[in-house]
């Protein structure tokens, strides 16, 4: 039986209907001037302008007004500044301040892609054969600024994906920073931030070293940072090193949705500064603890729009979600990937540290990595530019096959496939010479042409479930068996001993 990788007609396409409602602020003297032009209108100018935004909205949002209410509130340490009382304004007026800073972003504008794929943790009332599934996607829209979206469906015996009405009530969530921080792994990963950036600058790390207490806050950082700033020179190295450390400690936070939310509905927006150029690149992975507890994590990149920051994700119920950093010398490239489950009582990473080769590392705990081993380099022409993982590893009885994304001339993105010895995942068993996923006619043309790309993949009923993104813009998935593509793995190893 020859191996075949069969593409599904599905496409999971972008919808720029789907809006979220973000803070509009250029500026605090813009700002300024735009607040007393609103409070010098007439009390009937206000009230109808009031009720046009809320007849034109309350339909596009879930609730509007809380919305509204809440983009008015981060004005109120302005307005004390402009010796305004916001307590004295009335409900509506306040309401219509916050309209004028409210801009609707379309999340999924421009593109819609580099998918993974998980289990649900709801399996009740299905049919034999089938699995409640969540795809994850990486949303792209004006300014191309990605962001985190989801939609639910059920994967079928035969490999087909019925997708669930995404809803368009989407809702953004509320955040609370309320990590500890310690003073000693906190420097260190500042160190290995501005290091890796070209940003260290040893005298106000110092300076902020004498600053900080053992363990804070992040308003206790806050209050540091100005004492800091107040001790060293004025200079762009200094002010642009505490920037740094501010980033940095805004990184911890945990983010909560509504129950009243679908999943589709929930976004996972770019919230700390470390992220505010966008949310990369999320790999999802359903890791199973050896007392056999599920819990969801996710690796992705936070970019600020000058250093990147390998985060992770986690999260039991996709209602709840606790965010951190990974500190560690592995952390300083894309395209972490976690291993299922702890291997010789350890967590495995799969990583690429230098922007070519694939790495695997181990850690004794999920957020701090240190130790890295080179397990793959570049072999075949399709993938000589660099090489990189496609999602975490995916447990079979013949070892941890592992889904790669190579690229060749004219950087082109192509799929291949490896596998894993399963006790000790850095000894690969085989490698195929031949990518199981090239760029077609239809998907070699989009944001970022000739590339196909994954961020995780799902066995089921035998079967190997590819989500892919077609060119950066839009996805679809494929399926290959997996008895088959085993065979044919170790068919190729032997032939090659």
């Amino acid at each position: 039986m020859l191996l075949e990788t069969i593409r599904k007609e599905k496409i999971f396409q972008p919808d720029s209907r789907r809006v979220i409602a973000r803070f509009l602020f250029a500026g605090e003297e813009r700002a300024k001037r735009l607040i007393l032009a609103i409070l010098d209108l007439s009390h009937k100018q206000q009230e109808e302008q009031f009720d046009q935004v809320i007849r034109k909205y309350s339909r596009r949002h879930r609730n509007i007004r809380k919305r509204l209410a809440g983009h008015f509130r981060r004005l109120i340490p302005l307005m004390e500044q402009m010796e305004l009382n916001p307590e004295n304004l009335r409900e509506h007026l306040q309401l219509l301040i916050g309209s004028y800073f409210t801009m609707e972003y379309s999340i999924e504008a421009a593109a819609f892609f580099n998918p993974s794929i998980v289990e649900h943790p709801d399996q009740t009332q299905l049919n034999t054969g089938q699995k409640r599934i969540i795809i994850s996607f990486r949303a792209t829209g004006e300014g191309h600024i990605s962001s985190i979206v989801f939609r639910e469906g059920i994967l079928d015996r035969n490999q087909n994906i019925e997708i669930f009405e995404p809803g368009m009530l989407l809702e953004a969530p509320e955040h609370v920073k309320n990590h500890v921080y310690h003073k000693k792994s906190f420097l260190r990963k500042l160190r290995e931030m501005c290091d890796e950036s070209g940003q260290h600058n040893e005298e106000a790390y110092q300076t902020i070293s004498k600053e900080l207490q053992d363990t804070f806050t992040y308003d206790e950082l806050k209050i540091s940072l100005q004492n800091a700033q107040a001790v060293l020179e004025v200079k762009q190295e200094n002010t642009l090193f505490l920037q740094e450390a501010k980033w940095l400690a805004s990184s911890n936070y945990e983010m909560t949705f509504s129950t009243d939310t679908s999943l589709s509905e929930r976004v996972i927006f770019p919230i700390a500064d470390t992220e505010r150029n966008g949310i990369e690149d999320a790999r999802f992975v359903r890791f199973v603890s050896e007392s056999g507890m599920a819990t969801y994590y996710a690796t992705y990149t936070a970019y600020d729009g000058t250093a990147i920051l390998p985060k992770l994700l986690k999260t039991h119920d996709f209602l709840h979600f606790t965010v951190m950093p990974i500190h560690g010398y592995i952390a300083q490239n894309k395209g972490m990937a976690l291993f299922p489950r702890q291997i010789n009582g350890r967590y495995v990473m799969l990583c690429r540290i230098d922007g070519v080769n694939n790495y695997i590392a181990y850690s004794d705990n999920i957020n701090v990595w240190r130790e890295a081993k080179l397990i793959q380099t570049p072999k075949y022409p399709w993938e000589l530019v660099q090489m990189g993982n496609c999602g975490s590893p995916l447990e079979t009885e013949a070892g941890w096959l592992m889904i790669t994304h190579g690229v060749g001339p004219m950087r082109e993105y192509v799929l291949g496939v490896s596998l894993l010895d399963l006790d000790n995942p850095e000894r690969e068993i085989g490698r195929l010479s031949e990518p199981v996923l090239m760029p077609n006619a239809k998907e070699r043309d989009g944001y970022v042409p000739n590339v196909v790309y994954s961020c995780g993949a799902y066995i089921h009923e035998g079967e190997l479930v590819i989500p892919y993104a077609m060119s950066d813009y839009t996805s679809t998935y494929a399926t290959i068996n997996v008895k088959v593509l085993l065979a044919e793995i170790l068919k190729e190893e032997v032939a090659s001993t």
